[in-house]
């Protein structure tokens, strides 16, 4: 049977599609012009000028769905770098992303894209390095340093419409999130919790973000990276061996699937700070299915008046397929839309 092609004018997108602990991540590797930009941050604010049907495109039904996750990579902007990555959701561009760096180291390493064992990646909060584990092509593990993650604030409360006031802790571990006690709230942790989580997780998110400015020392534009991501909510470890459990809402509405790579850096920022993370020792946290990540902080390092650390996460990821997205210019939904 002959190959249908897209006729003229049809724009077409070749992606790798990959999971890391559940989570989804779809890598561009065609279709896209290069991205303007001499920094990451620079990149990543042309994409979100002039890129964002393109992202809706992609991440949106009907080719994705509410809770796709999306990765473009782009040439380094550093002499000692290997590749560039923007990363996009349902609700625009995203700083930096753990799932996603092990979910696309696994996926350019087995298909070939890439080859050796480190990969360091130009990300919009700095420089992530990724180390896999191989046996023979496939890569079980991923491990990679990430940006120096701190703790702004512990034991902070605001005061959230229908939940009353709520003890939450604020820390950066690639993107800014707030963190709350579940039990506190009676949401549970699991599938039967999910719409639940979504609405307390927005509720505090929004309730945070009226009451209290975060910025990145480094870099405080909000467009940039001084913006409240997500809220992640924690609890018990539902299986023997994990210390917690983390469910991230971030985005608009999203929930991670996995434990959250940035996140579960934030979180080991934060029991670091509490003095129940020593350096060197593992944290291991669960996801909303029961999927893990591993934490744990490297050494110690300063973001302007914050003292931090510097995590290591470690996962594991599958590669799931390849797809080649066809977009029509008289498609009336050609960019996409979103139920949930």
């Amino acid at each position: 049977m002959q190959r249908w092609r897209p006729p003229e004018g049809w724009r077409r997108i070749t992606t790798l599609d990959s999971h890391a602990a559940g989570e989804p991540l779809r890598i561009v590797t065609g279709g896209v012009d290069p991205i303007p930009g001499r920094t990451i941050l620079e990149k990543r604010r042309y994409a979100r000028e002039h890129l964002d049907g393109l992202r809706r495109a992609i991440v949106f039904e009907p080719r994705g769905h509410a809770d796709m996750y999306g990765a473009i990579p782009t040439e380094p902007v550093t002499a000692d770098g290997d590749l560039g990555v923007l990363f996009m959701h349902n609700e625009g561009w995203s700083t930096m992303c753990g799932h996603g760096i092990i979910a696309l180291t696994t996926a350019l390493l087995e298909t070939g894209e890439r080859s050796g064992d480190v990969v360091r990646y130009d990300a919009p909060p700095g420089r992530v390095t990724a180390r896999a584990t191989r046996d023979g092509t496939r890569v079980r593990e991923v491990a990679f340093e990430n940006v120096p993650s701190f703790a702004v604030a512990l034991d902070e409360t605001v005061d959230v419409e229908g939940l009353g006031e709520v003890r939450y802790d604020l820390a950066f571990g690639g993107a800014f999130y707030a963190f709350v006690d579940a039990d506190a709230l009676g949401v549970p942790l699991d599938e039967s919790g999910f719409r639940q989580c979504i609405d307390v997780g927005m509720r505090i998110k929004r309730a945070v973000m009226a009451s209290t400015p975060v910025r990145h020392p480094e870099s405080p534009d909000s467009a940039d990276l001084s913006f409240l991501y997500g809220t992640i909510l924690t609890g018990r470890p539902h299986q023997p061996g994990a210390d917690s459990r983390n469910v991230c809402v971030f985005a608009e509405g999203e929930v991670d699937r996995s434990p959250t790579g940035t996140g579960v850096s934030a979180r080991v920022a934060i029991e670091h700070a509490r003095g129940r993370l020593r350096d060197g020792a593992s944290f291991t946290v669960e996801s909303i299915i029961g999927t893990r990540f591993r934490g744990r902080a490297l050494r110690a390092a300063t973001v302007g008046p914050y003292a931090a650390v510097v995590p290591e996460v470690a996962g594991s990821a599958w590669t799931v397929g390849r797809s080649e997205l066809w977009i029509a210019p008289d498609d009336p939904l050609r960019e996409g839309f979103v139920l949930r």
